[in-house]
Parts: C-alpha cells; structure tokens; sequence
C-alpha cells in the first residue's frame, strides 16, 4: 500500500549522506536562500512521511475500504512520488556540477544557481503539501480507534514454509464424474482427431479440472502440449510455445522462423503421431481456426479446449461438449471446510460456527474460486462465532455493491496486510496469463522496498514467505514445482488479476495493459 513512501523515504537518506549534496550546499547556500535549510526540510518530510506510512499500515479492513480512506492513500501516495522524483532530480545535477567542477576547473554558476533554486524552492512547497494532505485526514479517527478488533484480528499460525494444502489434487471436491467423463472422451475409439471442449463462467475450475486430466493421461500420449491462448493472443507465439511443448522444449530458438515455417516444423513434428493439445482460455472461434491450420497431420489425437465463450464451446459436438455448472451444496461445503479447517482432523467443521460457515458457502453460490478464497481467508481468522461473523458482516456489505465473486476477492484482499496487498498488486502487472518465476518475484518485490527484514529474516526469506501466503490465500495460483517440491513458477488468476489492476490504478500504484499501448494515470 504505501511501498511509494518507503522509497521516497529511502531516496532522503541517501540524499542527505551524499557527499555531493555536501558540495552543493556549500558551494551555493549562500546565493540560493533556501538551500542552506535544505538538510532541516528534507528531515522534516522524511519524519513526516514515517508517519503518513505508520497510520497507513495501521488502518483496518473495514477502514481500508471507504472511499475518503482510499482517496487519502492515493494522495499520500502521489506525494510521495513527487518527493521522489526532485530527490532524483537533486542529486543528478548535485553530481553533475562536482564532475564539471573537476573536469573544466570551474563551474557555471549562473545555470546551477536557478536549477537548485527551484530544487529549493520545491522542497519547501512540499512541506506545504504535506500539511494540506495532513489536515485532509482530520476528519479521520485516532490511529486506536481505526485498529480491527483484537478478537478478530487474531491469526492462526500457518508455516509459510510449505506447500498449502489447495495444491494437492486429491482435495479437489466435486470433479469426479467430470473427471471419469473427460477421461473417457479422450480415449474413443474416433480414428480421427478430436475436440472437446469444457466451458462455464470464470472461477468455475475449468482449468482445475483439465489439468488435474491432463497430467494424469498426457503420458499415454507421444506427443502433449499444455497453451495458453487468452483474450490478447498472438498467434505466432502460440504456435512457437506448440512447437516447443511437443518436442519437450529441444527445438533451437525459433526466433528467426516465421509463421509459416513454424507451421511446417509443427506438422512434420506431428505427423501420424498421437497427440493430446490443450487451449486453455480460448475467447474467441477465430484463434482456434489460426492453430487448427498448423494442425493438418494429426490422426487419432484429441484437443481440449476450456472456454467461457458459448460460440467456442459449439466446436465441439455436443456428445464432447462438457458445460461445468456451480457446486452443489455439500461439495461447496466440503470444499470451503478443506479451506478453513485444514488443520483439523477430515476437515471437520466445530459446532459452533455451522451456521455462520453455511451462510459463508451459500454467498459464494457454488464458484469453487470465490469458496476457496473464503476459506483460506476464514482459516486465517481466530475460531469464534464473534469474528467469524465480523467477517460475515463485511461480505454481505461488500455484495451490496459488487457482485458476488469480485465481493469475496474484493474482501479477500483488503484483509492482506500492507506489504502483502503490495505484492499481490505488483504481480498484476505481468501479462495475463504470464507464468511468473518464484525467484524473479522474491527479487522484483526486494528491490522495490516491498519488504524487508522482518523478525531476523533477511529480505529474501520475508518475500519468499510472501509468495507461500499469497498461494495460500488463492490469490496467487502454483503453475509448476521443482524437483525439490518447492513454487517454481506461479500464475494469478485472470478474475483476481483483473480485481488487482483496478485497485491498483485506483490506489495510484500502477496500471498496466494487455494490449501494447500505454495507460495514463491521472498524478
């Protein structure tokens, strides 16, 4: 949330130990009027930056989601952004000036007296934006009283060390017959190839279920490739990721083929050899058409597509068609209980939150992304019927204003404290779809102050711990495990990505678009 304020903070300290602000100061203070206090402001905003950045991790869940809260933070956040950038523009011209002092003897004085005259001049129009923001906030309460309830905020301790529970496939609830049949469908005896297709709404576990089949069966198939299509799809990238799927990724680079030569590659490949293809995600009938032309030779091979889209789904004849429907009741609350009590013996429910744990899976109205969200977030909650139903209370006022899946992630976001929300909103910025490197991430969200060392742990261990809790949450999704069993890569969810991407053009983080041209925010 306020990873905007750390860096700003940051770059004053390092302004202020620069030996070339020591030089300038010297050099002009004496002409440039305000440049003399410049080490008092800076020190100034910095302290009052600290505390912009504590009230701010102190707000609550509830607080977090009013619109004058959030409309404070993204201004916080602007000026943080602003500070930044004449801390940047400082300390470039501060060394500029020692190198030419040093090369050319002697300095143009004329040119750097007004560039750090308004460098000066900004520093103090900071300190009057900085009060303008502070009394902003006087409507807001004591920092005591915007503190969640004790009882509520209690956590449950959770090892962030391991695997979460949601990623063995054996806890999978209400696939089995969906299983059987996608399972037969893929070995009839049809001598030509096949296509299947699974479609529903998001969050439904469409890819859930073709890829707990997929890799249970593709090593019964010679060839099998797993491709992502998406909304914004290129076709010669697709057909360049096939290539590499079905030769187990020992083709040369492909960069310098075009998309005929990969097509031809793809067919000699192929040729009379059984293969098992899936499209996860195709949104539209015309990207299937593009990879169907690069499929002439395929015999006795079957191609599963997952879809939201009613006109894709029809490529299929309806004996291949499988339309995934809501859980029903006792799967939706087997799964939530899998979730919430995994900690406990068969998952078992206590007593006393049955009824608050039935009105929680009947909200989530069989999506199996919106239960398991909710479970992970209530697995995290202290076990008492008074913060259970607190947190009943903020879904049923958040499903007042959205609907019901983006009301459950909405909550399940804003309970993430603030260096965790600025993680997972830091992951929306990679494409969608894309498959993000655990390691690239724990780098990525280091290097730019999203943690730091926290109780002995250096900042790599805190991130990595990160990761495995925004995993367990369900914000984040496993995409693939090393041979040590540990998060190799990992993927966000396209409904949670696109939750992520409004908050953070709404929180003044960051915006991103999937579609190649750049996005203005409004700072």
């Amino acid at each position: 949330m306020a990873e905007a304020i750390v860096l700003a903070v940051s770059k004053i300290g390092t302004t202020l130990t620069e030996d070339a602000t020591k030089a300038v100061i010297a050099k002009l203070s004496e002409k440039v009027t305000n440049l003399k206090e410049l080490p008092r402001n800076v020190t100034r905003i910095q302290k009052e930056l600290n505390m912009m950045n504590n009230v701010i991790q102190d707000f609550s869940t509830s607080d977090i989601r009013k619109y004058v809260i959030k409309g404070w933070i993204a201004e916080v956040r602007k000026l943080a952004y602003h500070v930044e950038n004449i801390m940047d523009r400082y300390l470039y011209h501060a060394h500029q000036m020692q190198e030419e002092g040093k090369v050319m003897k002697f300095i143009n004085g004329a040119k750097y007296i007004k560039i750090f005259n308004e460098v000066a001049d900004d520093i103090v129009q900071i300190e009057k934006d900085i009060k303008q923001v502070k009394d902003l906030k006087e409507w807001s309460l004591t920092v005591e009283q915007l503190s969640e309830n004790k009882d509520s905020n209690t956590k449950r301790q959770r090892s962030a060390g391991c695997l979460p529970e949601l990623t063995k496939y054996e806890d999978l609830v209400g696939i089995e017959d969906n299983r059987r049949k996608l399972t037969k469908w893929l070995y009839t005896s049809e001598p030509h190839s096949t296509v299947i297709t699974m479609s529903g709404m998001g969050g439904l576990g469409k890819t859930t279920l073709v890829r707990n089949v997929y890799e249970r069966e593709k090593g019964n198939f010679p060839a099998n490739a797993w491709i992502v299509v998406s909304q914004n799809y290129n076709i010669q990238d697709l057909l360049r990721n096939l290539l590499r799927e079905i030769t187990n990724r020992k083709q040369p680079p492909l960069a310098n083929m075009d998309i005929y030569e990969v097509q031809d590659e793809i067919n000699k490949k192929i040729k009379d050899t059984k293969c098992l293809i899936i499209l996860d995600d195709v949104w539209d009938y015309e990207g299937y058409i593009k990879i169907c032309n690069a499929l002439q030779n395929l015999q006795e091979s079957r191609i599963v597509i997952t879809t939201r889209k009613e006109d894709v789904a029809s490529l299929a004849s309806s004996k291949c068609r499988l339309e995934l429907q809501p859980l029903g009741d006792t799967d939706s609350f087997n799964l939530f209980c899998r979730r919430a009590f995994n900690n406990k013996e068969d998952y078992k429910c206590p007593s006393e939150l049955m009824e608050v744990s039935t009105s929680i899976v009947r909200r989530c109205q069989g999506l199996p992304l919106a239960i398991a969200s909710m479970g992970s977030l209530m697995s995290l909650r202290k076990e008492t019927v008074h913060a259970w139903n607190q947190i009943y209370s903020q879904l049923k006022d958040e499903m007042l204003k959205k609907d019901n899946v983006r009301a459950i992630l909405n909550l399940s976001y804003h309970d993430m404290p603030g260096d965790l929300r600025n993680c997972f909103l830091f992951c929306s910025m990679f494409p969608e779809d894309h498959s993000m490197s655990r390691e690239s991430l724990v780098r990525l969200w280091v290097a730019e102050g999203f943690v730091g060392k926290k109780d002995g742990n250096n900042p790599e261990d805190v991130a990595e711990g990160n990761l495995m809790k925004l995993i367990h949450r369900n914000m984040l999704v496993i995409d693939e495990i090393d041979e040590l069993g540990r998060v190799s890569t990992c993927k966000m969810h396209d409904i949670m990505r696109d939750l992520a991407l409004s908050v953070a053009k709404e929180e003044m983080f960051g915006s991103a678009s999937d579609n190649g041209t750049m996005m203005n925010m409004d700072t």
